[in-house]
């Protein structure tokens, strides 16, 4: 993605608001170009965006507002704007909470005690179709899954290779990172990647990361 990253701010406290923003100034690829309150308001300032000519490229969203939460927001905003990408950003991190907001089409979960050069870099990740899952968050669902289901005998199997590089995916990196982490071609990343999307019948990454584990394909 070429130019700066057009980033909307998303939470009902205006300190915290403040703070998320002033974490990004600086950023010479990245540019703040509105704020919201609630997910309502977030959802009309995408829609205003995107009427404008000037799409915004990466909601970052809070769970929990007055008038409607960010899970509700961010399956509005999916739905209407797939070229918009949400990246969750809370301090909620129960399981249900993950799930909600991975299933209304996030594409990462961050907490915000996240260092600031993690919020950054989720966005940069984010922005560019990666996939950024805190620590944390990936540790939950892990848990959660292990403890709903166990690898069926006709669960899709994925070739060792194919497992490191959903692991990478897993961890945000992008198709160049895990080309240079594997010692292989961006081209061979994406082969691989098209062959892990035809086991798990799924179309982006978020979904086959978050299919993956609950299969207990991925520890």
């Amino acid at each position: 993605m070429s130019g700066n990253i057009r980033v909307l701010v998303v939470d009902d406290h205006p300190i915290v608001r403040a703070g998320i923003v002033a974490t990004l100034l600086g950023q010479p690829d990245i540019t703040v170009v509105g704020e919201a309150g609630s997910g309502p308001e977030a959802v009309v300032r995408v829609a205003e965006a995107q009427r404008d000519g000037n799409p915004i490229q990466v909601v970052l969203m809070d769970l929990r507002m007055p008038g409607g939460d960010g899970v509700q927001a961010t399956a509005q905003i999916c739905a209407a704007h797939p070229q918009t990408r949400v990246l969750i950003l809370t301090t909620y991190e129960s399981d249900d909470n993950i799930l909600a907001a991975i299933e209304a089409g996030a594409n990462g979960y961050l907490l915000k005690a996240s260092p600031e050069n993690e919020i950054v870099s989720g966005v940069r990740s984010v922005a560019t179709g990666g996939t950024v899952l805190a620590p944390a968050i990936a540790e939950a669902l892990v848990t959660r899954m292990r403890a709903a289901t166990q690898p069926s005998a006709d669960a899709p199997t994925l070739s060792p290779r194919e497992r490191e590089v959903l692991t990478l995916v897993s961890r945000g990196y992008t198709n160049g990172q895990i080309a240079a982490e594997l010692f292989i071609s961006e081209a061979t990343v994406k082969t691989h990647l098209v062959r892990i999307f035809e086991k798990l019948g799924v179309g982006d990454r978020t979904r086959a990361v978050t299919l993956a584990i609950e299969l207990g394909l991925l520890g």
